[in-house]
């Protein structure tokens, strides 16, 4: 599993350089294979300029090229030969200095050099923005606004982001961290424990604010039955007025540095959510939920059902579905059906948010040969108290990213809360085990680091209370 360092850093303040975090995180079990730098724009900018182009004149050899002096913030301005039928005296542009590599969005990098173009001599390159990587447009040079200063470096100027992202071995049983929250929770504990004797302030998780969340007083705009008892939760929330197309750039930026492909303002939301808190979420396109119900349920075996990737698959009666009265729109958990996710054209969605049985999503998983992301979590394990979080943040950021409206109040089906597990413990097997000298007074704060509540302490027997994601104690 892939995180941000610096998306990580929402979350938790540390001071550790990329290196030294991976170093943490192994020692914690969090084996880190790799750390990779990450640049929104390949290249990242390296070598780019701001321009202001001081003059122009026609070339003397070629109707369609201009002969420039152009300050690129050196003592005298540099001669730029440009074929771009906008160049203008007074322009603010990007220019690739001699010596500076550049990444089209097609065709090979390749290098800036002094030369002579018809006869005239060039020092530089003035750009179009497909050919630094900055968008697709090619009719002409990019022109900046009108306050970038001559000589700025054009990644400062875009304020790009660096990042480095690191490549997390998850065991099997550590399902908790996959996510930068899961990841920040490990990472709490590490760093409070160093500390502990110190004078450090403790460190604490800053969790997204969910305070601005409301819903009017009215009934679910959709309604929820679970007939089958693998869904042991299942909230939602109703959205309208959504417009769906591209995504901000900080939302593209953080997709992107964990290897993710952006795809819309919704799906992408829900996937920044489900890597930021490790909640898996699908968004329905509610107008095509037949009858206005959502029904958890098997289908017969044999029933034809035609996943998002376009394959028509045979159910075996066993998985776990979420249909309408027409029939399946979703394998729970698993993967989204072709005719009810989110297009171009949505204008409503239902948000789904919830708790699915890991033994019958890996059975379902395995048998249709389908890994999601979604099903990755779900097979391990994931937090029941994390649904309506999760939903409340995600709702939030699709409606101030879209432009929607919630306009429902919350659906939230839980007929049997998933109980905390209770352990006894005996301190003193703690240093047989592991060999480590600590004091019990700490024990019991690194358990609280960990979200594990000491209930009671009697000779030295506590007794633990786990929360029901902690699969890997739990287990």
């Amino acid at each position: 599993m892939n995180i941000s360092y610096n998306w990580l850093r929402q979350y938790i303040d540390f001071e550790h350089s990329p290196e030294e975090l991976a170093r943490t995180l192994t020692g914690c079990g969090l084996e880190v294979e790799s750390i990779e730098p990450f640049e929104s724009v390949k290249g990242g900018l390296k070598g780019l300029v701001v321009g202001e182009v001081l003059e122009t004149q026609k070339h003397p050899n070629a109707d369609k090229l201009t002969v420039c002096k152009v300050n690129v913030g050196n003592t005298e301005p540099s001669q730029i030969v440009c074929g771009a039928p906008n160049v203008a005296a007074g322009q603010k542009v990007i220019v690739a200095t001699p010596g500076t590599t550049i990444y089209p969005l097609k065709g090979d990098p390749f290098e800036i050099k002094k030369s002579k173009i018809r006869g005239e001599e060039s020092a530089g390159m003035i750009c179009a923005e497909d050919e630094v990587g900055l968008g697709e447009g090619h009719d002409g040079i990019l022109v900046l606004g009108a306050d970038a200063v001559p000589g700025t470096a054009v990644a400062n100027y875009f304020q790009l982001e660096t990042d480095f992202t690191l490549s997390i071995g998850l065991t099997p049983n550590r399902s908790d961290a996959a996510s930068h929250i899961g990841v920040a929770r490990d990472l709490r504990a590490v760093l409070n424990t160093v500390s502990l004797d110190g004078d450090q302030h403790y460190k604490s998780i800053q969790w997204p604010d969910v305070s601005g969340f409301k819903t009017p007083a009215s009934e679910p705009a959709i309604k929820v039955r679970v007939e089958n008892e693998a869904c042991y939760r299942y909230s939602g929330v109703y959205i309208e007025k959504v417009k769906v197309g591209p995504s901000p750039e900080w939302l593209q930026n953080r997709l992107k540095s964990i290897g993710l492909h952006p795809i819309n303002n919704v799906v992408d939301v829900t996937n920044f959510v489900l890597y930021e808190m490790g909640q898996p979420l699908h968004a329905f396109d509610a107008r095509q939920i037949s009858g206005r119900e959502v029904i958890i349920k098997s289908l017969p075996r044999e029933t034809s059902f035609t996943t998002l990737d376009g394959i028509e698959r045979k159910l075996i009666g066993t998985e776990l579905m979420i249909c309408d009265n027409r029939g399946g729109m979703c394998i729970a958990g698993v993967f989204g059906g072709m005719h009810s996710g989110v297009t171009d054209s949505t204008t409503e969605i239902f948000l789904e948010s919830a708790y699915f049985d890991s033994v019958s999503v890996r059975k379902t998983s395995k048998y249709h040969g389908l890994k999601t992301d979604a099903s990755f979590r779900f097979e391990r394990g994931t937090d029941p108290d994390m649904t309506i979080p999760a939903l409340k943040r995600a709702a939030l950021l699709i409606c101030e990213i879209t432009g929607g409206s919630i306009s429902s109040s919350v659906v939230d089906v839980y007929p049997k809360s998933v109980s905390y597990w209770k352990l006894e413990y005996k301190f003193s097997n703690f240093n047989k085990l592991t060999g480590v000298d600590i004091s019990q007074d700490s024990f019991i704060q690194i358990l609280e680091w960990l979200d594990i509540k000491v209930m009671a302490s009697n000779g030295g027997i506590l007794s633990l209370e786990i929360p029901p994601y902690r699969v890997d104690v739990t287990r």
